[in-house]
C-alpha cells in the first residue's frame, strides 16, 4: 500500500470555529472541496508555512468532534483490503465517498481510532 499524504483531519459540525482557530495559528486554506456524499460535506485542507497540513471536515450529522488521521493512498481498494483484513470497519456501512477527483471512506480499528483513506484520481475533470 503506497501512502501519498498522511495528516491529522477534524470532523466536526462546527467548522467555522475550527478553521478559525488553525487560521489563528497561521495555517491557510490551501483547497475546499464541497458536495460529498451528496450530503453536503465540505473538506477544508489547510497548511501552515513550514508545510504541515490539517484537513477540517464540516460534517452536521455527528453531534461532536471527532479526530482521525487522513491517509491519502495510490489504490483505494488495497488500503481498504489491507485495513479490513486487520479489523477496520467502513463507518458508513457498505457506503463509499465518490467525487469526480477522489473516493474514500473512514475506518475505524478495532480498539477505536479512525483513519480516513483516500485515493484521488490523477485525470478528473
Amino acid at each position: 500500500m503506497k501512502i501519498t499524504t498522511f495528516n491529522p483531519m477534524i470532523m466536526t459540525p462546527k467548522a467555522d470555529d475550527v478553521i478559525s482557530l488553525f487560521e489563528e495559528l497561521g495555517f491557510e486554506k490551501r483547497h475546499v472541496k464541497t458536495g460529498l456524499n451528496d450530503e453536503g460535506i465540505t473538506n477544508v485542507r489547510m497548511r501552515d508555512e513550514n508545510g504541515f497540513h490539517v484537513d477540517i471536515s464540516a460534517v452536521d450529522r455527528i453531534p461532536q468532534d471527532m479526530t482521525s488521521i487522513r491517509v491519502n493512498v495510490s489504490n483505494y481498494q488495497e488500503a481498504f483490503d489491507f485495513l479490513t483484513e486487520r479489523g477496520f470497519k467502513n463507518v458508513q456501512g457498505e457506503k463509499v465517498g465518490e467525487s469526480a477527483s477522489s473516493k474514500g471512506t473512514a475506518m475505524v480499528s478495532p480498539s477505536g481510532f479512525t483513519l480516513v483513506i483516500s485515493e484521488h484520481f490523477k485525470n478528473h475533470k
